[in-house]
């Protein structure tokens, strides 16, 4: 790699650390991202209003190959003292998609520089936190053609610079679902005149062990008890309405969707039965992410080519990635980078994307461009 293209990349991703914005808030990270790519390339910019991509076109029959990286942070202090730290209260780049959104960047100005066979597209993408961005980025398959994409994802637990590779599920399915019951309400001191959901809410949280059990799937699933939120704080009124929240999970997607079904059958025969109104809504929705064996047999490839340390993942991970709404377009595979065995987890205070990881990247995407 050009080293005067990594240098301008590491201040790139100290630079979108400092100003980190949360999911679907992303408007000066897009526009720094544009702005840098314009100053450092002569690649063609696709303006699609949250989100962008920048297209090298090599010519026409030629095959169509994208690389994705995602650029929103996340609702959670930096925690610790960094010389690029976040300037955002409240606000940080816990989970790597500065250095994410930097090793494209230097992707794309060592693409430009040195030319490639196939046509290569930069997406990048706003809100994956909250699943909101690659449901609208697979305009980008379709419009372009793309024929295969890629991704990769930093990772704590694995050898530092290692390449973490899996076929299959990497990532569970999930989303989370708010079961909404409202009743009657009445005097505390005469209950039995009302409705009181709490009963009814009490009873699908008792049901939760039973209706995950491992011997009903034949893949992991989950169901994790976010919030339960019944009544007001008063002690003369008994509760009327109630949300409970939950956040549901499974290996296989059409697990988590039976899952779904359980649940709100569930809820409406506990309503029917105590006289409740009940509604469901859901939120932060993320597919099963499935890479195909043949694209991550071109990552396993590419490695072997530059002698990297290459990890095989034995399971998925149970964190969801909404890079699975692409994949359920076109071949593709998202592989990991290794942060190092005892780094710090993303999502955690101490936690900050460790720049040599963009070498590394730009190296392997070469490579994949390469074959």
């Amino acid at each position: 790699m050009d080293p005067k293209h990594l240098e301008l990349a590491i201040a790139l991703r100290r630079e979108l650390h400092r100003h980190p914005e949360v999911s679907c808030e992303e408007q000066w990270t897009k526009q720094r991202l544009m702005d840098f790519l314009r100053e450092h390339t002569d690649l063609e910019i696709v303006d699609r209003g949250a989100w962008f991509y920048a297209a090298y076109r090599a010519g026409e029959g030629r095959r169509n190959i994208a690389f994705r990286a995602d650029f929103d942070a996340i609702p959670m202090p930096e925690g610790i003292d960094l010389p690029h730290g976040s300037e955002v209260p409240g606000v940080a780049h816990k989970c790597g998609h500065d250095g994410h959104a930097a090793s494209l960047a230097a992707f794309a100005l060592e693409v430009d520089k040195l030319g490639a066979d196939p046509n290569v597209f930069f997406l990048f993408q706003h809100a994956e936190e909250t699943a909101d961005g690659a449901i609208r980025c697979v305009d980008l398959i379709r419009d372009e053609r793309i024929d295969e994409i890629f991704a990769y994802h930093n990772m704590s637990g694995i050898a530092h610079q290692a390449v973490g590779v899996i076929d299959g599920t990497s990532h569970c399915a999930s989303k989370g679902m708010i079961i909404h019951m409202e009743g009657r309400p009445t005097h505390a001191s005469q209950p039995e005149l009302g409705a009181n959901p709490a009963f009814a809410i009490a009873r699908i949280i008792e049901a939760i062990p039973e209706l995950i059990a491992p011997g009903r799937h034949k893949g992991m699933v989950l169901c994790t008890v976010i919030q339960v939120d019944v009544g007001e704080r008063a002690f003369g009124i008994s509760a009327h309405r109630g949300d409970l929240l939950l956040t549901i999970r499974a290996l296989y997607e059409s697990e988590m969707d039976g899952l779904q079904r359980d649940l709100e059958e569930l809820a409406r025969r506990l309503a029917a039965e105590q006289g409740l109104r009940v509604s469901f809504s859901y939120q932060d929705v993320f597919p099963e992410t499935v890479n195909h064996k043949a694209s991550s047999d071109m990552v396993r490839q590419v490695c072997r080519a530059q002698g990297r340390q290459l990890v095989e993942l034995t399971e998925a991970r149970r964190g969801s990635e909404d890079y699975g709404y692409y994949l359920k377009e076109t071949p593709g595979a998202m592989f990991f980078i290794g942060n190092g065995e005892d780094y710090p987890a993303v999502h955690t205070s101490g936690y900050d994307f460790r720049d040599e990881l963009i070498e590394v990247a730009v190296d392997l995407f070469m490579g994949l461009v390469r074959l």
